[in-house]
């Protein structure tokens, strides 16, 4: 499917979630899979599209890997019969969104290849650059691809660097060596999990510890779920590995300067859940200051300071004690939406947008609002949002936005669509703000990011065209996927 198409049945022009990774190395033989569950499960919003789990059973047949992936969320596709069936100690676990290409059944997550060292799980996070150059040459020489997606090219690198390595570490290094640009990566081999992450630091990966169990998943907040202590983040460029033998060991070869880092900023704008710290870094604080920047640099009189749910809920907090106007809540969302649902026909007088948030008339009628949200891609969310506070007798609104204009596309895995699909591209702030209906509207200023994100080294592409690695030539985000 085409990404203008998936754009339309998700039925809103926001931005959609990435990939959410687990992975649980149990050193006293206890099973993983329930736990993974439960990880995976804090990580649903991160991808709602498919998931799966792969365990091995270390102290059975080496190299046997059971596994379970289908489309759909964590308890519609896990019963407690079928966790029941997943036997083993060490195993990884993946929640998806495919920022391009189709979602099938075979594009879920983990990947287990067979080869003639034994057996990979593999989950990935994030998105190659040189996914199609990778991709024929492997065909050229042999390989037969089962899925569409980017996380194979790199499982069959790692299988083949694994032919003359010394260790599955060692592989995953030469293999880190030829793929270039975002990712984080939980590799299970029967006796090792590796976690890994790209030099820029585009995608998250922590460590946890629970008695004499370890941990890698993407947001601390997994960690929480599954009762384990935070241990630190995997630096950028870094490949850990886990084993009873040697505990945590860590290769820093591919490690970068600090100072060229370029982790997403919208893991704190948008992504990540605001319990979670990225990089030490707490995602809740980084929204209240972004609001609190707004108050600053974009004041206005107003009675009722609200956000769109749910990440600028937090910002429209930062917003109201930055500014003395009073916080609330102005819309009700349907929980129950999930991944997707049947979209009305397009003379149908029902708004998809309806279908998910409504407004709560007394709290915004006969009041100046300022309304708080994360982004506007498109604006055809933010125009019916205005509309139907407006509705609902609003007698202002003033948009307020957490994160500067989208002007540029993403190609690391942020569904952000080519510039001319974006509102802000060749507009003024003044016409955007004329075609959603708002009375003012703002953006966080581009200057500010740095401060957002506790001073770390961000990837500010998609705001200003310039990005940490050299973009394709082409937009291959319809051909590759995460």
């Amino acid at each position: 499917m085409e990404y203008t198409e998936r754009m339309e049945t998700n039925g809103t022009d926001r931005l959609r979630e990435e990939c959410g990774v687990f992975g649980m190395y149990d050193f006293s033989g206890g099973d993983v899979a329930s736990t993974i569950y439960y990880g995976l499960f804090a990580l649903q919003h991160r991808g709602q599209e498919s998931c799966g789990i792969a365990v091995s059973d270390t102290n059975g047949p080496k190299g046997k890997v059971v596994s379970a992936k289908d489309m759909g969320l964590l308890n519609e596709v896990f019963t407690p019969e079928l966790l029941d069936t997943l036997k083993g100690d060490i195993g990884v676990g993946h929640v998806r969104y495919s920022t391009a290409g189709s979602s099938t059944r075979e594009n879920a997550q983990p990947l287990v290849l067979n080869y003639v060292k034994g057996t990979l799980g593999l989950a990935h996070n994030g998105n190659l650059i040189n996914a199609p150059e990778l991709r024929h040459e492997l065909e050229y020489t042999g390989a037969i691809f089962q899925t569409t997606i980017d996380s194979e090219v790199i499982a069959y690198h790692i299988a083949r660097e694994r032919l003359n390595s010394a260790t599955v570490e060692e592989a995953v290094g030469r293999a880190m060596r030829k793929i270039k640009g975002a990712y984080s990566l939980i590799v299970m081999s029967p006796r090792k999990l590796i976690g890994a992450r790209d030099p820029f630091g585009f995608k998250p990966l922590c460590i946890g510890k629970r008695d004499n169990a370890y941990f890698l998943a993407s947001e601390t907040c997994a960690l929480d779920t599954v009762g384990a202590q935070y241990v630190r983040d995997v630096l950028p460029g870094e490949i850990v590995t886990i084993s009873p033998e040697k505990g945590i060991e860590s290769d820093r070869s591919l490690c970068i300067p600090e100072e060229k880092h370029a982790r997403c900023i919208f893991e704190y704008i948008y992504f990540a859940r605001p319990d979670s710290y990225i990089d030490g870094v707490s995602v809740y604080n980084a929204r209240i200051l972004a609001g609190r920047f707004l108050a600053m640099d974009s004041p206005v009189e107003a009675d009722l300071v609200v956000g769109v749910p749910e990440s600028g809920n937090c910002a429209a907090l930062g917003y109201s004690l930055q500014s003395g106007i009073p916080y609330g809540q102005a819309f009700v969302k349907n929980t129950y939406v999930g991944r997707t649902f049947i979209k009305p026909k397009q003379k149908s007088r029902e708004s998809s947008v309806r279908v998910k948030l409504n407004v709560l008339r007394e709290a915004v009628e006969g009041k100046r609002i300022v309304m708080i949200d994360d982004s506007i891609v498109r604006g055809t969310t933010s125009g019916r949002i205005v509309h139907m506070l407006r509705e609902a007798g609003a007698e202002e609104v003033h948009m307020r936005i957490s994160s500067p204009p989208f002007l540029w596309p993403c190609y690391f895995g942020t569904d952000v669509p080519a510039k001319e699909q974006l509102i802000a591209h060749g507009r003024t702030v003044e016409e955007i703000c004329g075609m959603i209906g708002a009375d003012s509207l703002a953006y966080l200023k581009e200057e500010r990011l740095g401060e957002m994100a506790g001073g770390l080294g961000i990837c500010r592409g998609c705001f200003n065209g310039r990005y940490p690695m050299e973009p394709p030539a082409g937009d291959i985000r319809g051909d590759y996927e995460r």
